[in-house]
């Protein structure tokens, strides 16, 4: 085989894309595909942690980026360079750039773009992680962090008013499925002078598409629905060509939140299927969510569709369905809300989401027992509080299994 002096990738007549547009279950197979000589149908994994030169010249060249070549996989690789590309074409982004983790991804995103003195305000309810970067993190550099009082039109009105650098906002939020106008604050942060940045894991790239709503930048855990079974950690960021490769890849091509190559070939052959496991999840969920409601022992039932859902409406609007996720609040104590989880058979007690098989778990004492319980019942978080992730099971037996499990309270 010849020697070749520049990474194998879409120059190659074997990877011409096509000139239509396709649909984007089409590009969840088939999008960013990079063929090796070897023509292979599967992706390639190329697992390795630096690569070679024709000569001292053409490394000088490459680290001058007079010549493309890949330098080392802190930088890029090869495999992570397919994911990263069919998750943009999958989201309708310029570009995208994968990281270890969902929380590499959120920090990574703000982290890259602010700066001491600059102005960040957020939404009122997100995952646990995200708001320690926020209130603890970020304002020991200097960064002065705003959680906006109230998720209404008024109070983002008053947040905005004043100049900002970003916004961060997460909906669905985690756990009680907060929806926040997207479109609505994208205008308020751009009359601002700041961008948008939305965590969407709670939704996905397959119901939900922020950038068509405004938002500048959307992050992910890569764990959650595109993997969505269990194996790898991994986290992305989407959103403009200038954004990405002027901003975030100085950012962590020194601080080095890298996605291994193995974890990005798991996740680039996961998209194939991300669309149908999470529309069916997410059909399963809305199915678990009307049998629960009403049920004896069940205080109350929280899903973006369901018409009890104070922004369900809203929701309808900026989502294709409801997610796959739903909260539950029992209409018990903390000793009998955990009776409740002990008793499930076929529901398995987790802390994460999004995944093949339905996972339950106690905000309030695990995913988000660092904020306090000041701060959770802010969020609506109470003892009785429990997030269900719907997987792939048959909604009869996850209704059976969840209806029988409440006769213990």
């Amino acid at each position: 085989m010849t020697k070749r002096s520049r990474p194998w990738g879409h120059n190659d007549p074997i990877n011409q894309p096509t000139t239509r547009e396709l649909h984007p279950d089409t590009v969840s197979v088939r999008g960013g595909l990079i063929r090796s000589g070897f023509a292979e149908t599967s992706e390639a994994l190329f697992l390795t942690s630096g690569f070679s030169y024709d000569s001292a010249e053409q490394a000088e060249q490459a680290f001058m980026e007079t010549e493309e070549h890949y330098l080392y996989s802190r930088f890029s690789n090869p495999t992570v360079a397919m994911f990263e590309e069919r998750l943009a074409l999958i989201e309708g982004a310029e570009a995208a750039l994968a990281t270890g983790t969902g929380m590499a991804a959120m920090f990574a995103s703000l982290a890259s773009f602010v700066e001491a003195g600059d102005r960040v305000v957020a939404s009122p309810a997100m995952f646990s992680s995200c708001y320690v970067v926020l209130t603890e993190i970020l304002p020991k550099w200097g960064v002065q962090v705003e959680i906006v009082s109230a998720n209404t039109e008024e109070a983002w009105t008053n947040a905005l008013a004043k100049p900002v650098k970003a916004v961060f906002i997460e909906t669905p939020s985690n756990p009680l499925m907060e929806i926040v106008d997207i479109a609505l604050v994208a205008k308020l942060t751009h009359q601002a002078g700041g961008i948008l940045i939305v965590d969407n894991v709670m939704a996905s790239p397959v119901l939900q598409k922020p950038l068509e709503l405004g938002a500048d930048v959307v992050m992910y855990s890569a764990t959650k629905h595109m993997d969505g079974q269990g194996r790898v950690l991994g986290g992305a960021v989407v959103g403009s060509k200038q954004y990405i490769n002027e901003v975030l890849k100085p950012f962590t091509r020194h601080t080095g939140p890298s996605l291994s190559p193995f974890n990005a070939w798991v996740l680039t052959k996961s998209l194939e299927t991300m669309s149908m496991r999470v529309n069916k999840m997410a059909d399963t969920a809305f199915e678990v969510a009307a049998a629960l409601e009403g049920s004896k022992g069940v205080a109350r039932v929280v899903h973006p569709f369901l018409d009890s859902h104070s922004d369900s409406a809203l929701a309808k609007k900026q989502m294709l369905k409801g997610g796959t996720t739903l909260a539950i609040q029992l209409d018990a104590d903390k000793a009998k809300t955990f009776a409740f989880m002990n008793a499930l058979e076929v529901i398995d007690i987790s802390n994460n989401l999004g995944d093949s098989r339905s996972l339950i778990t106690h905000p309030a004492s695990s995913t988000h027992r660092r904020l306090g319980t000041e701060t959770q019942l802010k969020m609506g978080i109470t003892e009785s509080t429990l997030r269900l992730s719907v997987g792939l099971e048959h909604p009869g037996d996850l209704i059976t299994d969840l209806k029988l499990a409440l006769e213990h309270l």
